[in-house]
C-alpha cells in the first residue's frame, strides 16, 4: 500500500473512532489490524481486522475483505467499510452482521453508522432477538444507541422452509420501535396473519421482547366453555409492582352466567415468599350473592434454622371451586406452623383450621380447629447402649357445636421415651431390643360419656430378629438374591386397648409394609395397640444384571388374644390379621409394577391395589386398579371398585396427547375423564383440553369443561403464564 506524502493518514488513523482515542495503528496489505494501545477512556476500545486497509486522500480509510470490528460486547462483520473523517461516519457494504451480546443479531445488505454504532441506517435488514423472534424490515434506523426504528416490518418466530414458505403466523406492521433499555416492542398499524390470512388488526400494540422476563401488560388469553357457565374468555393482565412483587388480574367473562375477576399476588422476600390466589364472581348459579375464594401460601426462613409457614383456604360456598375449576379439594385446611428439623432434634408447632365441603359431613360436629406442638430429642447416652429418644407433645381439637357428645372438645399432653439397641449375632442374625414408655393426660369437655381429666401410662416392649440370607451374583450374568425373614414380639398391657379417651384421630387405620413391624398401628396417640402379639414377615429381593429387579413382602400379625381394639377393621381384627402381600417389579425405567393386597386364609380380599406403568421415548402409561371392601368403621359405606388410566403420547415433534380416565366398576360408569392435546412448534404452542365429570350430588351435577389457549413464542421470557416453546428445526 502506498502512503500519501507527509503521512497525514497517521493522524487520520489516530482519530479513527472505531479504534478509540489514543490507539496505535498497524496497516498492511493483508491481515491489517487496528489494536488498542492502553486507552484510559471510559468507552471500550475497538479492534478492526480486515484483509486489506488503505488510505484514500487525507480523510478516507477503506477496509475490505472479511472486515470485523469489535467494540465492547458488539461485533460487526462486513465485506467493506469506508470511514470518512470529515463526517465521522461509516459506509458499510454487506452482507452485514452485527452481534450485540448474547441476545441481539442484526443482518443487513448495506448501511451507514456512526463510529460508535449508536446512530445510522441499515437497509434490507433483519433483527433477531434471543434466537427466537425475527423482525424483517426494509430499513432499520438506529437512534441514540437505545432505539431501533424498523420500517415496513414482518415479525415472526416461525422458521420458513422451501416446503413451507408462509410462516404459521406473522405480524405485519408499518413501523416497529424496539426499546433496548426497556426491552419493549411498539407496533404501529399491526396486522396478525395466520397461514398468510389476516385475522386481526391492531392500530397500536406493545409487546415485550423475548429477553424480558417480567413486564406490565396482557398475558396469553384463554377460552373456556363449561355446562355451568357457558362460553367464556379469560384475559389476564400482569402488573410489575417492583423487583420482588407482581400482581395478575384476570377478568373472566362468560356469555350467559358469570362476571368474574381473578387475582394472583406474589412477593419474594429476602428470607421467603408469599402467593395469594383469589377470585370473586357474580353469576346466576347462586342468585343475588357474590361468590369467591381465597388461597394463600407463604414460607419464611427464620434465625436458628426455624421455618415459618402458613396457608389460607376459604371459599364462599361448597361448590364454587368445582364450578370454576379452581380446585378439586373437598376439605379445606388453613394452617400456620413453626418448624425446626436437625439431625437429633425436631420441633414443630402448628394450628390447623378445617372446613368440609362434603354434603355428608357437618362442620358443626366435625373438628374445625386443631393444634399440635411437638419436641423430639434423640441422643446416645454413654450409660446405656443404643439410641434414646424423648418426645413431649400437646394436642387439641375443638368443635363448633355446644351439644353434649357431638360437640366434644379434647386436649391432650403426652410424653414418650423410646429406646432401641441393635446387634449382630452369630451367623449374621440381626437382633434388636426396643422399649417405650408413653404417658398421657387428657382434658375432655362436652361429652358426658368420658371422665375429665383422664391420665394413663402405657409401657411397650419388643424384641426383633432378622436373618438376611444373601446370594451374591456369581459368574457372568448371574443375579443376586436377598431373603430376609423377620420376627418381632411386642407386648403392651391389655388395659391400653380401651382407655377412657375418645378415638377422634385414629379413624383411618391401615396395614401395610410401613407399619407391619411398628409398635402400634394406630396413626395417632389417642390409641395404643395393646396385648401380646407377633409380627412376622419375609422379604425377598432379586437384582438381575439384565436390568430388572423384583421385591416381595409377605407378612401377618398374630395376637395372644383379641382385645377388641380393631373391631370393624377387617384387616386387623381378631387374633390373626389378614395376610399382607406386596410386590414390586421394575424393568429399568420402562416398566414398573406395584401390587398390594390384604386377604384372609380363604383368599377373600379386604383390599387390593395394583399399579402398572410403562415408559418409552414417546409414550407414558399408568394404570391403577383399586378394590376396597365396605367398612363403616372406616367411614366407607360402599365398596370401592374402580380403575384409573393416565397416559401421555408424544405423537411427533409437534403433537402431544394426554388423557385421564377414572371408571367406577361398582356403578358401571365413568367417574371422570379428561383429554388434552398440545400442538407445539418453534413459534407457537396451542393447548386444548376437554374434561367431563360424570358424578353428581345434591349440589353438583355432571359437567363438561373445555379449555383452549394459544401462546406465541418470541414475546416475553419463560414464565408460568407463557410456556416457552422449544427451539428446533423447521417442520418438514
Amino acid at each position: 500500500m502506498r502512503s500519501p506524502p507527509g503521512a497525514p493518514w497517521l493522524a487520520l488513523l489516530a482519530a479513527f473512532a472505531l479504534a478509540g482515542p489514543g490507539l496505535a495503528q498497524q496497516t498492511g496489505e493483508t491481515g491489517a489490524t487496528a489494536a488498542p494501545a492502553g486507552s484510559e477512556e471510559t468507552e471500550p476500545p475497538s479492534v478492526l481486522v480486515a484483509d486489506r486497509v488503505e488510505i484514500q486522500g487525507d480523510a478516507r480509510l477503506v477496509a475490505s475483505g472479511n472486515v470485523e470490528v469489535v467494540q465492547g460486547d458488539t461485533r460487526m462483520t462486513a465485506s467493506r467499510i469506508i470511514y470518512d473523517d470529515a463526517t465521522g461516519s461509516l459506509t458499510i457494504e454487506g452482507p452485514i452482521t452485527v452481534i450485540q451480546g448474547e441476545t441481539s443479531v442484526l443482518l443487513a445488505s448495506s448501511g451507514e453508522l456512526d463510529t460508535g454504532f449508536q446512530d445510522g441506517i441499515l437497509r434490507s435488514a433483519r433483527l433477531v432477538l434471543d434466537q427466537q423472534l425475527q423482525l424483517a424490515a426494509v430499513e432499520i434506523a438506529r437512534v441514540s444507541g437505545r432505539y431501533s426504528q424498523l420500517s415496513k416490518v414482518t415479525a415472526s418466530s416461525c422458521e420458513v422452509c422451501a416446503k413451507r414458505p408462509v410462516p404459521l403466523w406473522q405480524i405485519r406492521s408499518r413501523r416497529v420501535i424496539h426499546d433496548e433499555l426497556e426491552r419493549q416492542l411498539y407496533f404501529d398499524g399491526a396486522r396478525l396473519e395466520v397461514l398468510g390470512l389476516p385475522v386481526a388488526y391492531i392500530p397500536r400494540l406493545r409487546l415485550p421482547d423475548p429477553t424480558l422476563e417480567r413486564a406490565t401488560g396482557f398475558l396469553v388469553p384463554s377460552i373456556r366453555t363449561t355446562d355451568e357457565l357457558g362460553e367464556g374468555i379469560k384475559v389476564p393482565y400482569f402488573f410489575v409492582l417492583g423487583d420482588n412483587r407482581d400482581l395478575t388480574l384476570t377478568p373472566y367473562l362468560a356469555t350467559n352466567r358469570t362476571q368474574t375477576l381473578e387475582a394472583r399476588y406474589r412477593q419474594a422476600f429476602r428470607t421467603g415468599e408469599i402467593q395469594i390466589d383469589a377470585a370473586v364472581s357474580d353469576d346466576d348459579i347462586v342468585q343475588d350473592e357474590l361468590r369467591g375464594y381465597l388461597f394463600a401460601d407463604a414460607e419464611f426462613r427464620l434465625p436458628r434454622d426455624y421455618r415459618l409457614a402458613f396457608d389460607i383456604e376459604t371459599t364462599s360456598d361448597d361448590s364454587y371451586l368445582l364450578d370454576y375449576d379452581y380446585s378439586d379439594k373437598d376439605r379445606l385446611d388453613s394452617a400456620i406452623s413453626l418448624t425446626r428439623a436437625g439431625r437429633d432434634e425436631f420441633i414443630n408447632a402448628e394450628a390447623i383450621g378445617f372446613r368440609s365441603l362434603r354434603v355428608s359431613e357437618d362442620n358443626e360436629t366435625q373438628p374445625f380447629l386443631l393444634t399440635d406442638v411437638v419436641w423430639l430429642r434423640r441422643f446416645r447416652p454413654s450409660w446405656v447402649p443404643g439410641t434414646v429418644s424423648f418426645e413431649l407433645a400437646s394436642h387439641t381439637h375443638e368443635r363448633r357445636s355446644n351439644e353434649d357428645v357431638i360437640g366434644r372438645d379434647v386436649g391432650r399432653l403426652t410424653g414418650q421415651l423410646d429406646w432401641r439397641v441393635d446387634d449382630v449375632g452369630p451367623a449374621g442374625i440381626l437382633l434388636a431390643a426396643q422399649g417405650r414408655l408413653f404417658t398421657e393426660y387428657s382434658f375432655i369437655s362436652q361429652d358426658s360419656n368420658f371422665p375429665d381429666p383422664v391420665s394413663r401410662i402405657v409401657p411397650t416392649a419388643a424384641v426383633e430378629l432378622r436373618w438376611p440370607w444373601v446370594r451374591p451374583a456369581s459368574g457372568r450374568g448371574g443375579a443376586s438374591h436377598i431373603i430376609e425373614p423377620v420376627a418381632q414380639v411386642v407386648w403392651a398391657p391389655g388395659d391400653a386397648a380401651d382407655p377412657d379417651t375418645p378415638a377422634d384421630e385414629s379413624t383411618q387405620i391401615e396395614l401395610d409394609e410401613g407399619n407391619l413391624f411398628a409398635l402400634s398401628r394406630f396413626p395417632a396417640t389417642d390409641r395404643t395397640e395393646a396385648g401380646l402379639r407377633v409380627n412376622m414377615g419375609i422379604n425377598y429381593t432379586r437384582f438381575d444384571p439384565a436390568g430388572w429387579s423384583m421385591g416381595v413382602t409377605v407378612g401377618r400379625v398374630y395376637r395372644n388374644e383379641d382385645q377388641g381394639q380393631f373391631d370393624g377393621i377387617t384387616a386387623l381384627d381378631g387374633v390373626r390379621s389378614d395376610w399382607l402381600a406386596a410386590l414390586t417389579f421394575s424393568l429399568g425405567e420402562r416398566l414398573s409394577l406395584t401390587n398390594r393386597a390384604l386377604f384372609d386364609e380363604d383368599f377373600v380380599y379386604d383390599k387390593f391395589e395394583t399399579r402398572l406403568g410403562w415408559r418409552s421415548e414417546d409414550i407414558e402409561l399408568a394404570g391403577t386398579y383399586t378394590w376396597l371392601e365396605e367398612s363403616p368403621a372406616e367411614m366407607r359405606d360402599d365398596v370401592i371398585n374402580e380403575w384409573r388410566l393416565d397416559g401421555v403420547w408424544q405423537v411427533n415433534d409437534s403433537w402431544r396427547a394426554s388423557t385421564e380416565w377414572r371408571y367406577d366398576l361398582t356403578l358401571d360408569r365413568s367417574a371422570s375423564a379428561r383429554l388434552g392435546l398440545e400442538f407445539r412448534t418453534e413459534c407457537v404452542t396451542v393447548t386444548t383440553s376437554v374434561r367431563r365429570r360424570f358424578t353428581s350430588s345434591e349440589q353438583l351435577r355432571p359437567t363438561t369443561n373445555l379449555d383452549f389457549e394459544v401462546a406465541l413464542a418470541g414475546f416475553g421470557g419463560t414464565g408460568e403464564n407463557r410456556p416457552r416453546p422449544r427451539r428446533r428445526g423447521c417442520v418438514r
